[in-house]
């Protein structure tokens, strides 16, 4: 068996990061986990550390009810942003169906449990690939699911991006591009 190197490990730990920045924004230390994700991307990728430390300088000036108004307007009512994988490349069809059912096989293969959420929420997926999820099954997941559904999520805020949370989601579609 072979042990990850420190740059797996590192990305592992980048994922695990923007998984708990991509989720509803209760945790009081969101401005410490982007932080410590801006610094980890440094070794990694300059652009998307650059792209975050936006992201932590506004979440350390914005009082958390507005974190929780931003996100909410950001991933919860704007249907185009909606952080579910097979949403973005399906919509609501039989074939997101299929999506979260092949998901959910995959997951339950490698003994990772998704907890609440849908399998296809994308801080589940991140937080299965912190695992290690590569192999056939999570370089496929990330090539033909993940980077084309964060495209398309970043496309939705435009060349300009003034929301915040823009910046994430760049970042992330920049790591994933680079470790694809």
């Amino acid at each position: 068996m072979t042990t990850p190197s420190t740059r797996d490990q590192t990305i592992h730990h980048i994922y695990r990061l923007f998984a708990d920045i991509l989720e509803y924004p209760t945790h009081t230390d969101l401005a410490g986990q982007a932080k410590a994700c801006a610094d980890l991307l440094l070794e990694v990728s300059p652009g998307a550390s650059a792209l975050l430390a936006v992201f932590h300088t506004f979440v350390e000036q914005a009082p958390p009810d507005r974190m929780e108004e931003l996100y909410t307007s950001t991933f919860d009512l704007q249907v185009v942003c909606y952080p579910y994988v097979g949403y973005q490349l399906f919509g609501e069809s039989y074939k997101r169906g299929a999506f979260l059912a092949r998901l959910n096989e995959g997951y339950r293969a490698r003994d990772f449990a998704i907890g609440t959420e849908l399998p296809d929420h994308l801080p589940v997926i991140l937080r299965f690939l912190a695992l290690g999820g590569t192999g056939e099954f999570g370089q496929t997941l990330v090539g033909e699911g993940v980077i084309p559904a964060v495209g398309k999520m970043v496309e939705t805020f435009g060349e300009n991006g003034d929301n915040p949370y823009s910046g994430v989601i760049r970042a992330l579609l920049l790591v994933l591009r680079e470790e694809e």
